[in-house]
């Protein structure tokens, strides 16, 4: 268990509540801030992932996606923890159990790398960053169920695309490309989208993380595309506090992180009408992905990262 240098055991803590000790050393680690303090990624991600499970009050390893499917015969380099030693009694031949996610759950990770998404406001992370983490705690749930996870980070076009693999080294090498994104260029969503739906070859679960500032109605018709080929989608539309509330004080300089537009304007006079824009935007998206069967979750940067994993693991449940 990987914990911080001033990490102290919660059972000298509080002696007599080890148990809620522990949820509480690891609830900070479910906080966007805290987390953004921490070293490298693959801390981070750990650190999301134990908090998670701490708060669980049990493993989610169970339940959604372990679920015996069928036998096969053994072959050399299979666990040999999967052996069913009852079939081995009655027959004399090694069998090995599998189960319905490890044989059918290949997950894609999608994340928009443009200029947009490295917006941040106060003392909150960027957009990109939150969703790299949350993106990286997922890939590293996943991998540890034994699911096969690939990753697409993109802007205007593609910029990274690994293939899903189930391999338990193959974290490091989403790891290693979430490390060293930079946000950049233009909006591509809805394109970016379409050759992905071309390059995923077999059915499973595309993951999607943007703030979705593009044409909405180009962005269904891609995830349409999606649902056609048969993948389930999750989509994570990943927004700062600022871009929601629109609470910027009573003079402001606003920069378009894509174009480097400017405009120097009194945030209250418009105030009022950003919200109800926004709000409609937000809405409509939420219904057209909810027509398309596409299941939608908002999130802000302060969310506790613990919200949008639970938000998956119920996704998961259904199926």
């Amino acid at each position: 268990m990987l914990c911080p240098t001033n990490y102290s055991p919660p059972s000298k803590l509080f002696p007599k509540y080890p148990y809620i000790a522990l949820m509480n050393e690891y609830r900070k680690y479910l906080d966007p801030e805290t987390i953004a303090k921490l070293g490298n990624i693959e801390l981070k991600a750990r650190m999301i992932v134990e908090g998670f499970i701490t708060g669980m009050h049990r493993s989610p390893y169970h339940g959604f996606s372990v679920e015996f499917s069928q036998h096969r015969q053994y072959r050399p380099g299979d666990e040999i923890r999967f052996l069913d030693w009852r079939v081995y009694a009655r027959s004399g031949r090694y069998y090995i159990k599998e189960f319905e996610e490890e044989t059918n759950l290949r997950c894609m990770i999608a994340i928009d790398s443009s200029a947009s998404m490295k917006f941040s406001s106060g003392k909150s992370i960027s957009k990109f960053d939150y969703s790299c983490y949350l993106a990286a705690a997922l890939a590293m749930l996943m991998i540890q169920q034994r699911d096969a996870v690939g990753l697409t980070l993109y802007n205007n076009s593609i910029q990274t695309f690994l293939p899903a693999n189930s391999r338990k080294s193959y974290i490091s090498q989403i790891l290693m490309a979430l490390e060293n994104a930079t946000p950049q260029d233009t909006t591509g969503t809805a394109a970016a989208l379409e050759i992905l739906a071309e390059r995923i070859n077999r059915r499973g679960l595309v993951i999607l993380f943007s703030d979705f500032f593009d044409d909405t109605t180009s962005i269904i018709n891609a995830l349409r595309h999606l649902r056609h080929k048969r993948h389930e989608v999750l989509l994570f539309q990943v927004l700062d506090d600022r871009e929601v509330d629109f609470n910027f004080g009573n003079a402001a300089n606003f920069i378009d992180l894509e174009t480097g537009e400017q405009i120097v304007t009194q945030p209250y006079h418009i105030r009022k009408g950003y919200e109800a824009t926004m709000k409609d935007f937000i809405a409509n998206l939420k219904k057209e992905c909810l027509h398309h069967q596409v299941d939608y979750n908002l999130l802000t940067t302060s969310t506790p990262f613990d919200k949008a994993l639970l938000d998956y693991v119920l996704k998961r449940g259904k199926n």
